[in-house]
């Protein structure tokens, strides 16, 4: 998969001593195709829908029809997933499935969609599995860094933003990332969405992907604030099996996390479509 960088040498041998942030968050760190112009070159090769339907006004594509972009296009962005995440009175759970597809064809059934940031806090893959997978990993790595300098953890709030700003700062080049940030600080259980558009939203229930509709039909019917960890793990679970069901872009296993004062915990990993008839068998006594 096409992602626009690594990590310097000279920037992984860097100590922590001289760790700062006006160094350390500079979007300079992070390499460009080594080319003249960088930003063309990633919108002639990548191809995403919402490009295709909103970038009439960007100065390579105004000229040129829908459909002649599609065809120069030489990677096409077509991808589907549900991830969700709700935080309540102990804590905050998150769900995700584990498939990925390339178009119409899956390509794995066991992707990992929840990535540590720390020992409190998680992040969840939509989009691109590359540049979520990549742009995390580094979130994380600069996390470890400000708690060793600090001697304290960093802020869900803190470290969502610093997300989000490396996500501003390469707008426009074509990366797909929509993250959820979700973790437990001094403030109690915390949620944060974050994309490669520069949005960067707090709430206390998302759900991201192409079977999120799915997911928040069972959400908005099933949450409360005041659910018992029993209860709201199962409601994440549910709905993301629901997704899987109704969604073809979505699938595999339903795995599900919880996160609470004392850190986070995988709670279970069940392939959705065992889970699902599971839960078709359970209403039928209940009836």
């Amino acid at each position: 998969m096409f992602t626009l960088g690594s990590v310097l040498d000279n920037e992984l041998k860097s100590s922590v001593e001289d760790f700062s942030f006006e160094t350390e968050f500079s979007t300079n760190q992070l390499m460009l195709p080594n080319i003249e112009k960088p930003f063309e070159f990633a919108q002639s090769i990548i191809s995403l829908e919402k490009d295709l339907d909103e970038n009439d006004n960007q100065p390579m594509f105004h000229q040129q029809k829908k459909e002649e972009r599609k065809e120069r296009a030489l990677i096409k962005g077509s991808k589907g997933t549900t991830t969700l995440a709700f935080i309540y009175e102990k804590g905050t759970v998150v769900a995700v499935d584990s498939r990925a597809t390339s178009g119409q064809y899956i390509a794995s059934q066991s992707v990992q969609k929840v990535v540590p940031v720390n020992q409190y806090m998680l992040g969840t893959l939509a989009g691109g599995a590359a540049d979520c997978q990549f742009f995390l990993g580094h979130l994380g790595r600069i996390c470890n860094l400000y708690e060793l300098r600090n001697n304290e953890k960093i802020s869900v709030a803190a470290a969502s933003k610093l997300l989000n700003n490396i996500l501003y700062s390469y707008r426009n080049y074509g990366l797909s990332v929509g993250s959820m940030i979700c973790g437990y600080d001094t403030r109690g259980p915390q949620l944060y969405y974050i994309d490669s558009d520069g949005s960067r939203l707090k709430n206390s229930l998302f759900s991201v992907g192409s079977g999120s509709p799915f997911a928040y039909g069972v959400l908005d019917a099933g949450y409360r604030w005041d659910l018992s960890k029993e209860d709201a793990i199962d409601l994440g679970r549910r709905a993301i099996c629901a997704a899987t069901f109704k969604d073809s872009y979505s699938g595999g296993t339903v795995k599900v996390y919880h996160i609470d004062e004392n850190g986070w915990v995988k709670i279970s990993d069940d392939d959705a479509s065992e889970l699902w008839y599971r839960y078709e068998e359970k209403e039928k006594k209940n009836k």
